[in-house]
């Protein structure tokens, strides 16, 4: 697949897992591509480790964008699992003092 197509559906695998986990999160339009880039890499690379298929076959086949959605939402996950972590803990040191 080219940069444009990786840019397209980092766009909207990204935009999907917002979608599908609403919050607070992280940047606009780039972030969200970002995301789901990154997440279409880790999404691809689970599907492999896991499953032992290669899931970023191309553009139009829809183990490419399971694989981008499911990565970025793990990604959307973790990055919620962390920074949830460090406010919690800054907001009880505040009611203490």
């Amino acid at each position: 697949m080219g940069i444009i197509a990786w840019i397209v559906i980092g766009l909207l695998a990204g935009a999907i897992a917002k979608a599908l986990m609403p919050g607070r999160d992280p940047g606009g339009i780039i972030v969200t591509m970002l995301i789901g880039i990154a997440g279409g890499l880790l999404g691809g690379f689970l599907g492999k480790v896991i499953f032992g298929v290669d899931s970023i076959d191309g553009f139009f086949e829809i183990s490419t964008w399971i694989a981008a959605i499911v990565g970025s939402v793990i990604l959307l996950a973790l990055y919620r699992l962390f920074t949830g972590r460090g406010h919690g803990r800054g907001h009880r040191g505040h009611a203490h003092a």
